[in-house]
């Protein structure tokens, strides 16, 4: 059997139609009392075939809304599954496989091992993200293609099957003669003078009447599913090397590390804190003897730079200062993409830099001091007739398993310096010397035992706590870029005007044909079908035809 041939108006439609394209008329269960489904003015999509191929049962698959539900309540979940412990990304040096056990027991351990410690950079959190966005574009496609095939293909004079069954309708004589054309004609005249003034676009021929208004508030959901679709896009593209950073770095005063993925340094160039008196301080504090902070910040200078940019430490980059800022709480440095937040600090003395000087041993004569700084050395210094070139320096000294200095962290927690030393009663060639700053590291790692007969020659030290200098904060910063949010605002944006076009504004239409002297009116809005109803109504009343608002939702004549 073929089904979906011409209408008997003359129009050929689509496989799967259920309402004549043109004319309205239904193609199936002619003789049915029900209102028409008007979802779509009864046009066929895609997703609806029959006998489909495998790539419409793909395309039905994600055009569902009940499928796209499922996804948004399965990502709902997870999400929210990923805050019940802290994600990863909120530490700073720690060994997630065994924190959480540590901390949260074996639900932690648990939460790591499925995955959920990381959740929002997750493979299949990723997918299930594209899965919705591929269902936004599956379905509004599905959607908004008929849709606009069949608002765009609208008929003045409706079959009188389609007008009848419509939820609002009214069926009437006028007070004309059967055969007066010309009155039936000048009351559609002023029925369309009428609607036009309740802002309806009228379209007229002979004695049919089509009427709308508020037809753009029918892409009102496309255009939220636009805005929806951006922002996903926003969020995946933050995947993109460059496009996104949440990290949380600590620095001590006074040093300058390079941002991961960026081209910028910062400096932490000096960290304050103020606390309370213990005047100002309630009782209950001052009865617990705690120090409470009312300020802290960092006096921040950020560089960008230019060359050297690698992570060796001996090849030092050429920095160009871009931004100079102080943080507080509340109070990010931003330059760019880049936002850099106060969120924490921590007292941990650290070894900031040395003056050391060198005694020959033999004459007893001193030179220097030189300046030897734990975060940023020279690559080489001179104390008088004495040349060190630096061939090695250790941050953090230790000894990897075949016996080789490594530095077990980038922090100065106990640095060594392995110079090579010209100068006098030093051979030519110059003699290689290791020297740890700590005197606690000097003795632990027995400095004078590994450098051996040079030790004998030269002393390389402090002298006082003069020639110290010591770090006493460490700042904790979080380092934020997103490349996405302006993208995102767009997004919000765009489902801002979708949501206000949709919920403020209805898509009402009206359809009127005379035959002879009857009046037969139908009327469709996607809202508000008090509203609609009560302006047909007035309408009507206003071109002599007595109508109650009440009675205009029947069918073929009859209350409902």
């Amino acid at each position: 059997m073929i089904e979906n041939t011409k209408c008997e108006c003359g129009h050929q439609n689509h496989l799967g139609t259920v309402l004549c394209e043109s004319c309205g008329k239904p193609l199936f269960d002619e003789e049915g009392s029900a209102p028409l489904e008007m979802r779509y003015d009864g046009v066929a999509r895609r997703s609806q075939r029959r006998n489909p191929s495998w790539i419409d049962r793909i395309w039905s698959f994600f055009s569902s809304v009940k499928v796209a539900v499922y996804l948004i309540l399965i990502t709902l979940v997870l999400s929210i599954l990923g805050t019940v412990y802290p994600q990863e990304n909120t530490f700073i040096n720690f060994d997630p496989s065994t924190y959480y056990k540590e901390n949260y027991g074996t639900l932690g351990h648990i939460y790591y091992l499925l995955g959920l410690s990381h959740t929002y950079e997750s493979w299949w959190f990723i997918t299930l993200l594209f899965m919705i966005g591929t269902s936004l574009v599956v379905c509004s496609l599905d959607r908004v293609l008929p849709l606009y095939r069949a608002l765009s293909k609208q008929k003045i004079r409706k079959h009188l099957i389609f007008i009848k069954r419509q939820k609002v309708s009214y069926t009437a004589p006028l007070p004309i003669e059967p055969e007066d054309q010309a009155g039936a004609q000048e009351w559609i005249n002023q029925m369309a003078a009428l609607l036009r003034k309740k802002r309806y676009r009228v379209h007229t021929e002979d004695t049919a009447l089509m009427a709308e208004k508020y037809r753009f508030s029918r892409w009102g959901p496309y255009i939220l599913h636009i805005g929806l679709i951006i922002f996903l896009l926003a969020v995946l593209m933050r995947g993109i090397p460059g496009w996104h950073m949440d990290k949380y770095m600590g620095f001590l005063e006074g040093q300058t590390v390079r941002i991961p993925d960026t081209p910028y340094y910062f400096k932490n160039e000096k960290f304050t804190v103020e606390f309370y008196d213990p005047e100002e301080m309630t009782d209950e504090f001052r009865a617990k003897d705690l120090n409470v902070y009312k300020h802290f910040e960092t006096k921040a200078v950020l560089y960008e730079c230019t060359a050297n940019c690698d992570d060796d430490p001996l090849a030092k980059p050429t920095l160009h200062e871009v931004h100079r800022q102080d943080i507080i709480v509340n109070k990010p440095l931003q330059y760019k993409d880049l936002l850099v937040y106060q969120f924490d600090f921590a007292q941990t003395p650290t070894l900031l830099s040395v003056k050391p000087s060198i005694t020959n041993k033999k004459t007893g004569e001193t030179f220097g001091p030189i300046e030897l700084s734990m975060l940023e050395p020279e690559t080489s210094y001179d104390a008088g007739p004495y040349h060190l070139e630096v061939k090695g320096y250790f941050p953090d000294f230790g000894l990897d398993e075949s016996g080789s200095p490594v530095s077990l962290s980038p922090n100065p927690n106990q640095p060594a310096f392995i110079f090579t030393i010209t100068g006098p009663d030093l051979k030519p060639d110059g003699e290689v010397f290791i020297y740890f700053p700590r005197q606690v590291d000097k003795a632990t790692f027995r400095q004078d035992d590994i450098n051996g007969e040079v030790a004998q020659k030269i002393e390389i030290a402090a002298g006082s706590m003069e020639n110290v200098e010591i770090a006493e904060f460490t700042s904790y910063l979080n380092i934020r870029v997103d490349k996405a949010i302006p993208y995102i605002w767009i997004a919000s944006a765009i489902s801002m005007i979708g949501l206000i076009m949709n919920f403020y504004w209805q898509h009402r239409r009206v359809w009127i044909r005379i035959d002879g002297r009857e009046l037969n009116l139908g009327a469709h809005t996607n809202k508000n079908w008090i509203g609609l109803r009560n302006e047909v109504a007035q309408a009507l009343t206003q071109s002599g035809v007595s109508a109650d608002s009440k009675s205009l939702e029947t069918y073929g004549g009859k209350k409902s």
